[in-house]
């Protein structure tokens, strides 16, 4: 799935392990090799993951797409949070031969629900990856993408964005994205 994902992007696999010490890392780069020899078109690096953690920080423009186990994935991902501002702006998908998942990465919340303090843009934008992924709908989830970001742009903010400074509610939030679209 990443290497089929990278053809779409910009045709960069990172694989993230820990092959200097944990030998379960080494099946793990024998395998990424050997799939990645049917896609010749994309270009495969590998990195430990303490250092994936710290380029993530000093250049993350530098990777593409992100292959790794759940483990490494479930820090790196929060990690990105933090470059993003908040769990709140990262969407997430499973991505599997027949059935995808996509979902906010930061879950549930379920120590903020009903207060109208969740930011909604992980969820929106793990929609617009299920239009992208799942059903093809490229037009749609670049609009989904689009409204996002101009709503972001425009300087409205969830209160996890704010700073202390004015922010909006879940729902003025999400009114705002759907309106952008």
């Amino acid at each position: 799935m990443a290497f089929e994902s990278a053809l779409n992007r910009r045709r960069k696999v990172t694989s993230v392990d820990k092959a200097n010490v944990l030998h379960t890392s080494i099946l793990w780069r024998k395998t990424v090799e050997k799939v990645a020899a049917d896609y010749p078109d994309v270009e495969l690096n590998h990195m430990y993951v303490d250092n994936a953690a710290m380029q993530l920080i000093l250049n993350p423009s530098q990777f593409d797409v992100i292959l790794t186990g759940n483990l490494f994935g479930d820090i790196l991902s929060d990690e990105s949070a933090a470059l993003a501002g908040s769990l709140g702006m990262l969407p997430s998908a499973s991505l599997g031969s027949e059935i995808n998942l996509f979902e906010p990465s930061g879950g549930s919340a379920p120590d903020i629900a009903g207060k109208g303090i969740a930011n909604p843009i992980a969820q929106i934008l793990s929609a617009g990856m299920m239009l992208e992924y799942s059903f093809k709908e490229i037009g749609a989830a670049k609009d989904i993408y689009g409204a996002v970001e101009r709503v972001i742009a425009s300087g409205l903010r969830t209160a996890d964005l704010s700073a202390g400074n004015s922010s909006v509610s879940t729902s003025a939030m999400g009114d705002a994205i759907a309106e952008a679209v």
